[in-house]
């Protein structure tokens, strides 16, 4: 296929009904969103068009057998109102290996940053300029089969909409030690972002609230014994001059913010351990008083500093977060970097390129 995107201009923006100083996440939409569709093999129609509601079939696949898919990344802004994409190649990959996982075809990667360039570039206005806003990008995929039967689909489509938020400051969690439920398990689906991994996670992270908790932390499925992730983020612990956070071994989700963060970490000297990691050795750190930090890392908050782990009948209280060093320090990095107030001397940012836009 080609990668020409055709364009369709709103007629009537929404952007003056936003206020940018109070924008609740996940909840205002841009004025546009990409759309191509997947039929005969491969994919078609690449276009922008005007966000909006679009009809379904009840008996369209994705709805009955799960076969959706998504990604969540940022577009900012610098001091000079040029804006940036945050990796976007690595987010790519990370699709397709979803894709791939979940029986879908594979999206082209040149095709999806185009499309991020195109339209991030087209709704531009909406990226929030004040300090931790940005752009949230949500690019996602889905089975559009009109057909009841268990198979892989033939007919998909892609869609990436974009939506302003602002700074996501969420108190220190609480975090509760499932030992009922899991997440994910090896040879399951929880290397990818499917939609159904995060709905099997709402009844355990409920209980987990009606206990006095914020979210749930997984362990693994064959012993409850070794750590996962913490709700939809990865995590990080500081032990001692140490930090350690669960390799990803097939069960976990390979985070991006999770990749910049070990890349900071080690740059900056400290000694990190990507390994396997028990509840017994988080106790036992925190018995001998060397449980220093722990916090989650993520798309949406970058860090979320843990407060207190509850594992059976231990509530572990960390130390206060002003007391803290490393979790802070890596978010005000990923943050700085995306602002331009920090060199970006990896290549994370790639600068939206500027395209000619035709109304149609």
């Amino acid at each position: 296929m080609t990668h020409e995107i055709k364009i369709t201009t709103t007629q009537q923006s929404r952007l003056s009904q936003v206020d940018f100083d109070n924008i609740p996440f996940g909840r205002v939409f841009s004025d546009h969103m990409f759309v191509a569709d997947y039929k005969d093999g491969q994919w078609t129609q690449p276009r922008i068009e005007p966000f909006a509601p679009f009809t379904i079939h009840p008996a369209m696949m994705s709805l009955h057998y799960g076969q959706s898919i998504f990604e969540g990344m940022k577009a900012s802004k610098n001091s000079d109102g040029q804006a940036f994409l945050f990796r976007p190649a690595m987010h790519a990959r990370r699709l397709n290996n979803s894709a791939r996982r979940l029986c879908m075809p594979e999206f082209p990667e040149v095709l999806f940053v185009e499309a991020l360039h195109q339209l991030v570039d087209l709704d531009r206005d909406w990226i929030p300029t004040n300090e931790g806003s940005a752009l949230y990008l949500r690019p996602f995929m889905f089975a559009t089969d009109e057909f009841i039967g268990v198979r892989p689909a033939a007919h998909y489509k892609m869609i990436i909409f974009t939506c302003p938020v602002g700074p996501y400051y969420p108190k220190p969690v609480r975090l509760w030690v499932e030992q009922q439920y899991v997440r994910a398990v090896n040879g399951g689906t929880g290397e990818a972002k499917a939609a159904g991994n995060y709905a099997g996670a709402l009844y355990p992270a409920k209980m987990a609230q009606e206990r006095g908790f914020d979210q749930v932390m997984w362990m693994d499925a064959h012993e409850f014994k070794y750590i996962q992730e913490v709700g939809t983020m990865n995590i990080f612990f500081v032990i001692g001059d140490t930090v350690v956070t669960p390799a990803t071994d097939g069960s976990i989700l390979k985070g991006i913010t999770r990749d910049s963060i070990l890349t900071i970490l080690r740059e900056k000297g400290y000694t990190v351990e990507e390994r396997a990691i028990t509840i017994d050795e988080v106790v036992a750190a925190y018995q001998n008083g060397q449980l220093r930090e722990a916090f989650g890392a993520g798309t949406a908050a970058v860090v979320s500093h843990v407060e207190a782990i509850g594992y059976q009948d231990l509530v572990m209280e960390l130390p206060p977060v002003a007391e803290r060093q490393i979790g802070e320090m890596v978010k005000n990095e990923i943050n700085g970097i995306r602002s331009g107030a920090l060199p970006d001397t990896h290549g994370w940012l790639t600068p939206v390129k500027a395209t000619e836009q035709v109304a149609n």
